[in-house]
């Protein structure tokens, strides 16, 4: 494939040898993909090993009742695969959030890649391990006694950690966001959701405004998500 070959600079990658990451982009291609594009769908083969280049996606999984429940959301630099092996079913769905180039390539030669270059896979265990971490800390928050206004507040958070800038005013967080959206990041009710934002706003800890939302203060926002006071 023409052009340079970014996969040089992102952190999963910065073990692996230059000739392993020429051969990847060589054999992959990059495409163009609209917001709301669905990459990846559950339950079917898997045959493409997908890295976000550009732009911002979202995996997620439907519940028992139909809603859809983010579990990351991924910009650039990222495998977007849970499952590397062409035997398995994708066990999520993925879709972009924003107009975004994806490198998108077929899983014989990312597997052969992987055979041949132990340091390959140990990028791709490490990147698959990460996400479990992540997954057992969601899980974590997920049950007991923690509120929800403190879940939406420790979510909110993370992603300004993710995805946020500075502004005059504090974090803002580089992603449109409606309301249904971040219910689907919390899995509540869209009202609940709602209710939960006017309530943080309402504690001088962030500010929402035409789909964006601005940590005014995270480290009062981690004492709040932590303790439940507002300091």
């Amino acid at each position: 494939m023409p052009g340079e070959n970014p996969l040089k600079q992102y952190k999963m990658f910065e073990n692996v040898s230059y000739s392993t990451l020429d051969w990847l982009w060589h054999t992959g291609r990059v495409e163009e993909f609209e917001k709301g594009s669905l990459i990846m769908r559950a339950r079917e083969p898997v045959r493409s090993v997908c890295i976000q280049i550009t732009g911002k996606s979202m995996v997620y999984n439907l519940t028992c009742a139909g809603r859809r429940k983010i579990i990351f959301i991924f910009g650039s630099g990222v495998l977007l695969n849970e499952h590397v092996q062409s035997f398995q079913l994708t066990s999520c769905y993925c879709e972009t959030i924003e107009t975004s180039r994806i490198l998108v390539i077929p899983v014989s030669c990312f597997l052969r890649g992987m055979e041949d270059d132990f340091t390959l896979t140990k990028a791709v265990l490490t990147i698959q391990e990460w996400k479990a971490w992540r997954l057992c800390h969601q899980l974590k928050n997920t049950m007991g006694s923690i509120g929800l206004e403190k879940k939406l507040a420790a979510k909110l958070w993370k992603l300004s950690r993710d995805f946020g800038k500075r502004t005059s005013e504090g974090i803002e967080i580089d992603i449109n966001m409606p309301i249904t959206f971040l219910a689907d990041i919390l899995g509540a009710p869209r009202e609940t959701t709602s209710r939960l934002c006017n309530l943080l706003s309402g504690y001088g800890l962030i500010k929402l405004e035409k789909k964006r939302i601005t940590i005014l203060d995270p480290d009062r926002m981690a004492v709040f998500f932590k303790t439940g006071k507002i300091e």
